[in-house]
């Protein structure tokens, strides 16, 4: 508890680590609440929560709780399953896939993943599941960091493609891109061209928490 309250004043980090995927991982104490961060940016809670937050209130409450199947790619410390669980109250299935086992550990160790009875966790790399996965899902959730970098793999075509397939008619994907760079900006105005005026709905919220930038596809039919 003083650990917590100390936290309103400055961070007070209380576990940290080496990942050979993630580099650094630390799980820290700030103002009240418990973070998970890497070496250079914050990988769930904190500011990272807000930002996908302010992206699952966008696509609406009431269309999310009308969904049963939820596909997160990078979980993290699971800062936006709890967000969908604790706070939006959606009860569907959710599928995360998480590449780092030494992430999952931390998660089910200090933000209790292992505990939610509606959602499943795959190590995996994201870009072998979406190949190999035969579900379909209501909305796919992007927020892959490799602490400050983004895959290059996130905004090619083939992988763009595959994803638009996995969307059920109607459904959603959320993407989370940090944007520090004109180039960074460049590259999501060409992801938004991959998307099919006729087939797709696509919709950013910029400068969220200054360097993010989140982009919202809805598939028409």
């Amino acid at each position: 508890m003083f650990k917590r309250l100390l936290s309103y004043f400055l961070p007070v980090k209380i576990h940290h680590q080496k990942s050979e995927i993630s580099s650094s991982l630390e799980v820290t104490w700030n103002y009240g609440e418990l973070v998970l961060d890497s070496k250079n940016t914050n990988y769930s809670y904190g500011s990272l929560q807000r930002i996908l937050r302010k992206g699952l209130l966008r696509i609406g409450t009431d269309n999310i709780l009308a969904m049963n199947h939820v596909l997160v790619l990078g979980v993290a410390g699971g800062s936006v399953v709890r967000t969908l669980v604790d706070e939006l109250k959606f009860s569907g299935r959710i599928t995360g896939v998480e590449i780092d086992p030494e992430v999952v550990a931390l998660s089910n160790k200090f933000f209790g993943l292992d505990k939610i009875a509606n959602f499943e966790i795959i190590i995996d790399d994201a870009f072998e599941f979406v190949l190999k996965t035969r579900d379909k899902y209501d909305l796919i959730i992007v927020d892959i960091f490799q602490d400050t970098t983004m895959p290059n793999f996130l905004f090619e075509k083939f992988f763009t493609d595959r994803l638009a397939f996995l969307l059920k008619p109607k459904g959603y994907i959320l993407f989370n891109t940090m944007t520090l760079t004109d180039l960074h900006e460049q590259r999501n105005r060409q992801y938004h061209a991959d998307f099919s005026a006729n087939e797709f709905t696509v919709t950013t919220i910029p400068r969220v928490e200054n360097h993010n930038e989140l982009i919202l596809i809805q598939k028409m039919s």
